[in-house]
């Protein structure tokens, strides 16, 4: 039994690092999660406030209110249905109601506010954070780290000046067999790593031909486009659509080829490339759809490597028989990720090892197939926040991951191979592509430090 004159910051370095197992089901006899939130004084608790509840921020919600460390103290959306929603649920999980604060930045105000998560669209992801840093709060930032390669610079020196721990949702960096299979590739498992793939395979639909119409009483749609220079409301838009326009979105490849790319980066021990190439288009619908639907990006680094990502919108058949994952080629063999799963194959494709995943992922939920490994990146952020540890995730990585796939749409955008510098990834041959490196701003709204 745990004494009340305990070390209080000595129990939760204990409690952090016993997570892990809770969160994967470990919980002991007689208790639940809510009960260790119980036990866990509220001073040594986290406590967050969300950024953005629609999609994967409602997932997120839940599963921060789970954890025994943490609780959610603020749900900020824009969309009040949204709101209400998660606040419903998140109360459901923690037994504790959070504030419902439709400006996050009112959030920002609240000195009981420790963290930030964001999961609003990406163009917001960069100066919510910075706003968050320059409050004094921590920040969980989804992927991808910045809408443009000067963005996710200018949040690299945020992160570097202000004291705030910030984390990005690159949460495979702390999957328990993803790490020893990276850990497999740093020792030889396969030799020299000298090419790695990845992929992602999904059946999106037409979006249709949307038209300007009135924006709906639920919605604060100024507040949604933040930065933005505004654009009249469309309604083919609001809430996921957005992806898929360049106005505000990112495409495929900056949504969801950032997870792929920074395995391939981590495992292959590169950072910047020399050489980036891209083809590609929508070639399914014929819809207002502006960013590709297929796509294969091609990156190459000085140490004589590649790394290739191919992106299907809409056709959900994958490679291999999977949806989304990543294979690393080396002198000896291969190495295949699949989940939290991964196999090596010998240089005539046999199987030398076969890790499976086990009952940590349920891919039939959409918006949040990982929930129990999850978990693990979350704890990462709080041991950093409360003991200094290191980040699996740090901005300066997840900025350079970023950076790759977003310099993959520019050389698609402008039809340019691209010439980089390997020091920085700075473009050195387009002036198409250095006029795409930094976009302009709502009047008020530049980004700044």
């Amino acid at each position: 039994m745990i004494k009340e004159k305990s070390d209080r910051r000595t129990f939760l370095a204990t409690t952090i690092k016993g997570t892990a197992a809770l969160s994967l089901g470990g919980v002991l006899p007689g208790f639940s999660p809510r009960s260790y939130a119980s036990i866990i004084g509220a001073n040594e608790r986290v406590n967050v406030g969300i950024m953005g509840v629609n999609n994967r921020g409602r997932a997120l919600a839940k599963n921060f209110a789970s954890q025994p460390n943490s609780r959610v103290v603020h749900i900020s959306d824009v969309d009040s249905r949204a709101s209400a929603r998660s606040i419903d649920e998140v109360t459901k999980v923690q037994n504790s109601k959070p504030v419902d604060t439709p400006d996050f930045r009112k959030a920002l105000e609240d000195k009981q506010l420790d963290a930030l998560v964001i999961a609003a669209p990406d163009f917001w992801h960069a100066h919510a954070s910075i706003m968050a840093l320059k409050a004094g709060k921590h920040v969980y930032v989804e992927k991808p780290c910045s809408y443009d390669p000067n963005e996710g610079e200018i949040l690299v020196k945020a992160s570097k000046k202000y004291k705030g721990v910030i984390q990005m949702g690159n949460q495979r960096r702390s999957w328990p067999n993803i790490v020893k299979a990276i850990q497999e590739l740093h020792a030889g498992a396969i030799g020299r790593v000298y090419f790695g793939k990845g992929w992602y395979a999904n059946t999106r639909l037409d979006i249709g031909k949307g038209k300007e119409t009135a924006v709906p009483s639920w919605l604060n749609y100024d507040l949604w486009q933040g930065p933005v220079p505004r654009r009249p409301y469309r309604d083919n838009l609001v809430h996921y659509n957005w992806h898929w326009f360049w106005h505000w979105g990112t495409g495929e490849a900056v949504g969801n080829g950032v997870h792929m790319l920074d395995m391939l980066r981590w495992g292959m021990g590169v950072e910047y490339p020399v050489r980036v190439t891209s083809a590609g288009g929508r070639y399914h619908f014929s819809d207002d759809w502006e960013t590709p639907d297929t796509q294969i990006i091609t990156w190459e680094f000085a140490n004589k490597s590649s790394i290739l990502w191919e992106a299907r919108s809409c056709n959900g058949h994958g490679v291999d028989d999977i949806g989304v994952g990543v294979t690393f080629y080396g002198e000896n063999g291969s190495l295949t990720i699949n989940g939290n799963g991964y196999i090596i194959y010998d240089l005539k494709g046999a199987v030398v090892k076969n890790v499976k995943e086990g009952d940590n992922m349920n891919l039939l939920d959409r918006t949040n197939p990982s929930q129990n490994l999850d978990s693990l990146h979350f704890q990462n952020f709080f041991d950093a926040i409360k003991t200094g540890a290191t980040l699996n995730a740090d901005i300066p990585n997840g900025h350079i991951s970023t950076l790759l796939c977003q310099l993959g749409n520019i050389a698609w955008r402008t039809g340019d191979v691209l010439l980089t510098d390997p020091t920085n990834g700075h473009i050195l041959n387009s002036a198409k592509g250095k006029k795409l490196w930094a976009r302009t701003y709502e009047p008020g709204w530049e980004l700044t430090i």
